[in-house]
């Protein structure tokens, strides 16, 4: 039943995917998820051998890395899957997307939970490191390439390096069964920064500009405020 969710799963967040056989044999993401599956009920069981086994061939046939001790919930998508690595403390919920090169990663070597938790929903983008045995709340969304080293609470959205928090994007407009893959939508704080910044600059530079300048001789006079007589 998991097996079958997780296949069927691909069809409503790939749009390149056509049927479940076209993902059963195409999507080494799904691959590995199923291998997964089979390693984790060994390691349950006590096989941990044969699962550490398993999963070191799934790896190598899938380029994901998987820990047979990891426990991820219902209908996981891992997309394009390449450079995917989940510790073996880590804990994912249902319905939950990772793009390829996303790492859970641990920051001790302490026998103990060392790898994040993520609540249902969440969307990981490619690249990006979530790091410690931190918690992601539900729908929570991360931005590619950024790097996660403290909670974040559920329906927010995680950019950059160090990740910074954005505010919630509201309860209330989220859809609990949807997942949204829209990465143009994901704030950009650095870019804003960096835009203020400019802004800045170009008054500076203006300011500069009339003290060693007469009035209507600087390269800013058809525009600033100076040259205008409003300044």
């Amino acid at each position: 039943m998991l097996m079958r969710e997780d296949i069927c799963c691909v069809l409503e967040r790939d749009p390149a995917a056509r049927n479940c056989l076209e993902v059963f044999l195409a999507y080494p993401g799904v691959h590995a998820v199923l291998f997964y599956r089979i390693n984790h009920r060994l390691w349950q069981k006590g096989w941990k051998m044969a699962a550490r086994w398993l999963a070191f061939l799934a790896r190598w046939l899938t380029h994901v890395d998987i820990h047979p001790g990891a426990k991820i919930g219902r209908r996981f998508f891992i997309d394009h899957g390449a450079g995917v690595v989940i510790g073996e403390t880590a804990e994912v919920g249902d319905e939950v997307t990772l793009y390829h090169g996303v790492t859970f990663g641990g920051t001790s070597w302490n026998k103990e939970k060392r790898h994040p938790t993520l609540g249902n929903g969440v969307m990981v983008g490619a690249g990006a490191k979530i790091l410690g045995p931190i918690t992601l709340g539900n729908q929570v969304r991360v931005g590619a390439n950024s790097v996660v080293v403290k909670n974040v609470a559920a329906y927010c959205t995680v950019v950059g390096i160090p990740g910074r928090v954005i505010p919630h994007r509201g309860e209330k407009n989220q859809n609990e069964t949807r997942i949204n893959p829209d990465h143009n939508l994901i704030p950009d704080p650095i870019g804003k920064i960096a835009g203020c910044m400019m802004e800045r600059m170009d008054k500076l530079e203006i300011q500069v500009a009339h003290q060693v300048r007469e009035p209507g001789q600087c390269r800013h006079c058809e525009a600033c405020m100076v040259c205008r007589g409003v300044g």
